[in-house]
């Protein structure tokens, strides 16, 4: 197996001065993004680097397709395999199934004062999130500025898991615990997604016993596959059916990892990198974090103020919560025959009015999509504008609510059972 060796370092995913510099940037570097490639090393000679980023145990998995990774939550996640074109990843997601390894980061929280300690990091309530369930949480500055997201996992009556996104909360959890009776820990932790229709065909071919129909979107269970213990959450990225792994120390990922690919390739399984993510959680809303939010932004302003309880007893950030303006300012976007250039290069009446945080192809509705955070709160759904694309053309746009459909979520809970066997384009700005 290679050894991963990394020949740049910079990388995607961290907060770099090119925001701060656009404007007078060379052209040639505007739609320049940088990767992290692996390399062999040199014959028998040890390699270390100057700084050691975390890979997913079944990173050889990928090694095969001339991966490219970015840096995320203190570890590596794909960018791009050589295996499928990224409309095919959109396509395998959504017809079929993908397993994608994941940047996610879980950190543990245990203790006596476990559960105060998250009550006074979240403005969600933590004492509803009983064992067996998944709770979406944020975590704010004293300022309502986002920190990052997540996904919570009540484990025991004194221990979470909170796989993060990118950014940094282990610094967070530890300067607010002081005083409290509470451990805080890196219990080594991978996860991978297993997404798409045929993803609970493939889960109930892997283990003992068929998973219980009162397994819940938002539940984990600790299930048997090829007699390891494992846990697994009914979640995903994509808004399509799927399920996650949390590989521990004690198992044996390598056995289990190889096992689902192998099952799932039966199905049609392809292993995927972040295209596979991207233009399904778009449509679907799924912000992501340093990109559709930052600390600069509020939930309410991107349309998270749902998940903000203010009748909380006291957590951080809830003052300026409180005094925020609750209006959103982040929609969805659909471009005519383009791909919104990310940034400030929206208009209204040749006017600046935000900028594209998030863009992609969709195949299914056959245009751009994207997401984007207005300036100001009195535009929204149904306004035509003029958005700069990747092709350095102007092109008309209609800001659109999220989700782009399936707005009940019918689809992640397997309500909706129905598989697309073909395209259905947007229809297009109406004159």
């Amino acid at each position: 197996m290679p050894i991963l060796g990394f020949f740049i370092n910079h990388i995607t995913g961290l907060k770099f001065s090119f925001n701060l510099i656009k404007n007078s940037m060379h052209k040639s570097l505007r739609n320049i993004r940088f990767s992290i490639k692996p390399q062999r090393a040199e014959g028998d000679r040890p390699v270390e680097l100057a700084r050691t980023m975390s890979i997913h145990p079944l990173t050889y998995q990928e090694l095969p397709y001339d991966p490219e990774y970015s840096h995320y939550a203190g570890r590596l996640t794909t960018e791009k395999l050589s295996n499928a074109t990224p409309d095919e990843q959109y396509w395998k997601t959504k017809q079929e199934i993908i397993l994608r390894h994941t940047g996610e980061h879980p950190y543990e929280i245990s203790g006596p004062d476990a559960l105060k300690l998250l009550q006074r990091i979240f403005p969600r309530d933590i004492s509803k999130v009983k064992k067996g369930r998944c709770s979406y949480q944020f975590a704010c500055y004293h300022d309502g500025g986002i920190i990052t997201d997540g996904l919570l996992l009540r484990i025991d009556d004194n221990c979470y898991w909170f796989a993060q996104a990118d950014g940094d909360m282990l610094s967070w959890y530890k300067a607010n615990s002081e005083g409290l009776d509470v451990e805080i820990k890196e219990p080594n932790v991978f996860v991978s997604q297993i997404q798409g229709p045929k993803s609970m065909e493939l889960l109930n071919h892997l283990i003992d016993e068929p998973i219980a129909n009162t397994w819940k979107y938002f539940d984990w269970v600790e299930i048997t596959m090829a007699n390891e213990k494992v846990i697994i959450s009914r979640t995903g990225f994509t808004n399509e059916l799927g399920w996650e792994i949390y590989f521990r120390p004690e198992n044996n990922i390598e056995k289990l990892g190889d096992l689902i690919l192998e099952e799932g390739k039966k199905m049609g399984m392809i292993i995927t990198a972040t295209p596979s993510f991207r233009g399904r959680r778009i449509e679907a809303g799924l912000l992501s974090a340093g990109q559709d939010f930052s600390n600069e932004t509020n939930p309410f302003s991107v349309g998270l103020g749902r998940f903000v309880d203010l009748e909380k007893d006291n957590f951080i950030g809830k003052k300026a919560l409180i005094n925020a303006d609750k209006k959103c300012r982040s929609w969805g976007i659909r471009v005519v025959d383009g791909i919104a250039k990310k940034g400030r290069s929206i208009k209204l009446n040749n006017q600046f009015i935000g900028k594209v945080t998030s863009s992609t192809w969709s195949p299914y509705q056959v245009c751009g999509v994207g997401i984007v955070l207005l300036d100001k709160s009195d535009i929204g759904p149904g306004t035509v504008v003029d958005v700069e694309c990747t092709d350095e053309k102007i092109h008309k746009a209609e800001l659109c609510k999220l989700p782009m459909y399936d707005p009940k979520g019918e689809i992640v809970r397997g309500i909706d059972k129905k598989i697309p066997t073909k395209a259905e384009p947007w229809s297009g700005i109406k004159s």
